[in-house]
Parts: structure tokens; C-alpha cells; sequence
């Protein structure tokens, strides 16, 4: 998708941005990207989480979980059963994510935090044995 001006109702005139520059991604697609990009870090650095799933949502249910307090959902962790077939996922929602983000380096940091996070509470380690570089307190 291109974005074009409209310059004084003469109709479409040429492409104002080209679609191979990062400005022509929409905020869930720059968004999406991130989590592509972070979960294959993981992924690389973290292969125990290599069969896991990586989700996107725009904000959390209205219903929480039992055993989830009222502070604000950012992201949430389902872990896979034996014999079901279903894998463990994590879902990150993009609007309490962005909204707390002051630029797109912090989503990215906020990001990494939130998957790794997730990760390391579901599988019970420190967050710093997922990624050696964690820092929550980076940006």
C-alpha cells in the first residue's frame, strides 16, 4: 500500500511514500514486525522455545483470569498439554503495548520485555536465563 497526496483536489498524483521504506507500514504492521523479529532472537538464543507459538491481539479479553489482578493485561502466556496438541503461546496485545511506549525503540524494548517475561514465568526460570541481556529498568 503506497500513500499518495492529493494536492488541491487534481487527484492522484504519484506515490509519496514507497512501500519498501519503514514509514509505509501501518502501526499493528510495524508492531507485528517486532514480534517477528523478537521471537526469532529468542528463538535463536533460547532453543527451548522453539516449537512455541508467538500471537498478536489488539487488546485482552474483558474477562480476566482468576488468577490475573486488575493492573492492566500487556501480555499472557498459555502453555501447551501433553497429548492435546496444542502448543504453548504467547500473546502479546498491541494497544496496552503501544500505549505505553514514548517511540518505536522503546516498543521494541518493551517488547523483548514482554516476551521475555512471559517466557521465563512459564517456564519458571529468571528472565535473565532467557535473555543474558535483560534489563527492565533499559529504556
Amino acid at each position: 500500500m503506497s500513500i499518495c497526496r492529493d494536492r488541491h483536489g487534481r487527484g492522484r498524483r504519484g506515490v509519496l511514500m514507497p512501500p519498501t521504506l519503514p514509514g509505509s507500514l501501518t502501526r499493528s504492521q510495524f508492531f507485528d514486525m517486532l514480534v517477528i523479529a523478537n521471537a526469532r532472537s529468542i528463538r535463536k538464543g533460547f532453543p527451548s522455545v522453539a516449537d512455541w507459538e508467538f500471537a498478536v491481539e489488539d487488546v485482552p479479553p474483558s474477562d480476566p483470569a482468576p488468577w490475573e489482578r486488575q493492573a492492566p493485561v500487556l501480555a499472557r502466556t498459555f502453555t501447551g498439554r501433553a497429548g492435546s496438541g496444542l502448543k504453548p503461546r504467547v500473546v502479546l496485545y498491541r494497544i496496552p503495548l503501544s500505549v505505553r511506549a514514548s517511540n518505536r525503540r522503546d516498543l521494541a524494548k518493551i517488547i523483548r520485555l514482554a516476551l521475555v517475561d512471559q517466557i521465563a514465568s512459564a517456564l519458571g526460570i529468571a528472565p535473565t536465563d532467557v535473555d543474558p541481556g535483560y534489563d527492565p529498568n533499559g529504556f
